[in-house]
């Protein structure tokens, strides 16, 4: 839609957020720790990502990651949020060498051992977007874990095709990453999850997509977010010449989440969307997601976030309000659906509504 329906479609979306959400716009203060960016997975459209000889280390050391922490924490940041390539060991010997050298199995395992001294010694709460798992590796992630995550991207076995953008990256099959959401549910984990648009998926597929999310929600409860992702190209991916969403394809799109999904937060990255992430609140966003003082986003570097002044300037400015909150959405701190091992940092940093503690 454009002109006149798109703006229609933008008020009722408009309309229903604030009638649910009411008049706030969240976000988390939080530091970005890349703690592998091997992956078993060749998405066409990825920066992230890297061979073995092209980094230093298959992970990040302890020691390099705690400094991360250690920096957020002074500059209060409440969030550790760790991103990945997906499995790495499973198909390079280099990741599997460094793990076992180390005393870890898997990734999981090293990844467990990292989330439990960010809450015992750091009183912060991680937040893990590892790729695919199995049920058991997310019921022992849970323990140290205030939130997790896995993007849908688009649920297409047409994207995995040769020539499509998924045809070398086993871990997207749309039947393994809907039966994580699903395992999350059956857990009882926060889940943040969402779309990436503008890969060379139909409109079609960006609904079938947002409607299975919503069918799993449905019957667990568990979808903390949705997040409107857009591509955007970048020099030396294979898809560098590949046309971006346009403002109005997002806007579309991000009204379209909120009515299929209409008692989620729907959350818009703002770094990606400086000229459109005001417009974004107006078509039914209501989350910036999270935004670090201290670290870059790796996955898009070349786009900074917005000082947080800057945030509560855009929100502002559109008649709503700036509120903090953590990798836990309030409406499950206030549920309870957080671990005994994390349940005295999330009652710390948490307020009397569930979001963050002045």
């Amino acid at each position: 839609m454009r002109g006149d329906e798109l703006l229609d479609r933008m008020r009722r979306a408009n309309d229903m957020t604030r009638e649910r959400f009411g008049n706030i716009v969240s976000f988390s203060k939080n530091v970005f720790v890349p703690l592998t960016r091997l992956c078993r997975n060749e998405c066409a459209y990825c920066t992230f990502r890297r061979e073995p000889e092209e980094v230093e280390s298959p992970f990040m050391e302890p020691e390099e990651v705690f400094e991360i922490v250690e920096e957020g924490k002074r500059a209060g940041c409440k969030e550790v949020l760790f991103t990945f390539g997906e499995r790495p060991e499973e198909r390079y010997d280099e990741a599997l060498e460094w793990l076992e050298e180390r005393g870890f199995s898997s990734t999981v395992e090293y990844l467990e051992y990292l989330c439990r001294r960010v809450v015992e010694e750091y009183g912060m709460l991680p937040h893990s977007n590892p790729g695919v798992l199995k049920r058991s590796e997310m019921r022992r992630l849970r323990r140290w874990n205030a939130s997790m995550g896995l993007m849908m991207e688009i649920l297409s076995d047409r994207l995995r095709e040769e020539g499509g953008p998924h045809e070398r990256s086993p871990g997207k099959d749309p039947e393994v990453r809907l039966k994580v959401l699903k395992d999350a549910g059956r857990l009882k984990i926060p889940f943040t999850t969402g779309i990436l648009i503008g890969i060379g998926e139909t409109w079609e597929e960006r609904v079938e997509t947002l409607k299975a999310i919503a069918d799993v929600h449905r019957r667990y409860g568990h979808v903390q977010e949705v997040i409107v992702q857009n591509f955007r190209a970048k020099p030396g991916i294979p898809m560098e010449d590949h046309p971006e969403p346009t403002p109005a394809d997002l806007l579309n799109t991000v009204a379209e989440a909120r009515f299929v999904l209409r008692d989620v937060p729907v959350q818009v990255p703002p770094n990606l969307n400086r000229e459109t992430g005001q417009l974004a609140l107006l078509a039914g966003a209501n989350d910036w997601g999270g935004v670090s003082p201290v670290t870059k986003d790796y996955v898009n570097p070349e786009a900074p976030w917005p000082e947080i002044e800057e945030l509560r300037r855009l929100t502002e400015e559109v008649g709503l309000e700036l509120r903090e909150r953590l990798p836990i959405y309030p409406e499950y701190v206030l549920r309870g659906w957080y671990s005994r091992e994390i349940a005295d940092v999330v009652e710390r940093l948490s307020d009397e509504d569930g979001y963050a503690a002045g």
